[in-house]
């Protein structure tokens, strides 16, 4: 089954749940509309539902149909079973999404980077850190390193845009996961530095270490989030106990 074919109807009822135009708690076209109107294969479509269903924006419902359960997290949101870029983010919120890169150089990853990071001693790194803006407020602060050897060519122009578009779009690389710890922490002076944190003086913090397709990690990134800005959501289902 062409990948294309099946993101293209994945991400078209995605977008047509999160604008409405499938409103909540709605049944979805029939499995035979649905293959007529994107012409593909019953299993192309069962699969772009699977996807959804895995990220909590529809449910199956047997005999009857699929049913929209989506509804719009505020004031931010981030979806823990996925991995979006913060210009993802931005678009899926319906909110004004900028960067700005703030430091970007090379480095070699010494014992202190390596322990924190999870890259082995003497890799050759990009350092990026960049501040993120929704709707004009500073709000998150990103730490990340990639593998050099594995994103050739990042720049800062690059980093300000979007880095997965450069990765996916440019290297063709496949990013398949990430593994990630949450944990709220007391605001640092870089923190204090660059976000509008009010009369905030910890954040939420996100660290994660991001895979290809090969296995092999290419990032580490730590996010800082303003409380009031943060929110992760899931879709959890309970598995049957033996």
């Amino acid at each position: 089954m062409p990948k294309i074919k099946y993101d293209h109807i994945y991400k078209d009822i995605k977008a047509k749940i999160e604008t409405g135009e499938y409103e909540f708690q709605a049944m979805l076209p029939s499995e035979h509309t649905l293959v007529s109107e994107y012409g593909c294969s019953r299993n192309t479509i069962r699969r772009a539902i699977a996807a959804l269903v895995k990220d909590g924006y529809v449910q199956t419902m047997q005999g009857k149909g699929v049913r929209n359960i989506f509804q719009p997290v505020e004031p931010n949101s981030f979806i823990l079973g996925s991995i979006e870029s913060f210009k993802e983010s931005s678009i899926r919120n319906h909110r004004k999404g900028t960067t700005r890169v703030v430091a970007f150089t090379q480095l070699h990853a010494d014992a202190k980077i390596a322990k924190k990071t999870g890259f082995a001693q003497g890799t050759l790194l990009y350092y990026v850190q960049r501040v993120h803006y929704l709707d004009g407020k500073a709000l998150i602060l990103n730490h990340n390193y990639f593998r050099q050897d594995l994103v050739p060519g990042l720049t800062p122009q690059i980093a300000a845009q979007s880095i997965y578009d450069y990765i996916e779009k440019e290297l063709h690389m496949t990013i398949v996961t990430s593994k990630r710890i949450m944990t709220v922490e007391k605001m640092t002076q870089i923190d204090e530095k660059y976000l509008d944190l009010n009369d905030y003086n910890c954040l939420a913090v996100v660290t994660s270490q991001t895979y290809n397709d090969q296995g092999e990690m290419f990032e580490y990134t730590q996010s800082r989030h303003r409380p009031d800005y943060f929110r992760f959501q899931d879709n959890a289902v309970r598995r049957p106990v033996s």
